[in-house]
């Protein structure tokens, strides 16, 4: 992607969809409820993408740097190894070709090797033929954005938050009501 570029969102793409987590109520939820939301995220990258809400912070962080094309490719791959059928993975692996890799690509990824992926090897697809493209992609954000991440303000007030909630007289009194109802 150049310079000042963002990646555009389609309805097409679930991996250009904003993530939101809701609890059985449907309402939005948190993500402290155990070793969860920001104490995870901070533990592994690994960790931070398995979670929705992780995802949705780490996506506005790189979008702020102008490189969240690198998750969304990244999320499209995942995707992509879990679908069936021969028709619908030539699809999907055209979708990924032509949004992060062909040339004209409106949110190009930046990859070695990209040249020698070209659209002929869309018509034989199959679940892993994106990995080394998708390692790539993951080692460039593991240790060059996911650090800045952590340093980020995104970051950092979410988690202050975090505290704060786990913090507040309605925590407390709800975690004393537990106890007292398994200490009975």
């Amino acid at each position: 992607m150049r310079c000042g570029e963002r990646a555009q969102s389609s309805s097409k793409a679930p991996w250009l969809r904003e993530t939101e987590i809701n609890d059985s109520e449907g309402h939005p939820s948190s993500s402290h409820q155990s070793l969860k939301g920001t104490s995870k995220w901070a533990s592994s990258l690994e960790n931070l993408l398995e979670d929705p809400e992780g995802v949705k912070r780490f996506r506005e962080f790189l979008k702020k740097e102008f490189s969240e094309e690198n998750v969304l490719f990244w999320l499209a791959c995942e995707e992509f190894k879990k679908t069936q059928g021969k028709k619908q993975m030539q699809e999907k692996a055209k979708e990924i070709y032509m949004t992060f890799l062909s040339s004209k690509a409106s949110s190009q990824v930046n990859v070695e090797g990209q040249s020698r992926l070209s659209e002929t090897i869309l018509e034989t697809p199959h679940p892993l033929m994106f990995q080394k493209l998708q390692d790539q992609i993951f080692n460039l954000m593991k240790y060059d954005s996911y650090s800045r991440f952590l340093k980020s303000d995104i970051f950092l007030n979410h988690k202050k938050s975090e505290e704060q909630e786990e913090n507040s007289p309605d925590a407390q009194t709800a975690a004393k009501r537990a106890s007292r109802i398994y200490n009975t």
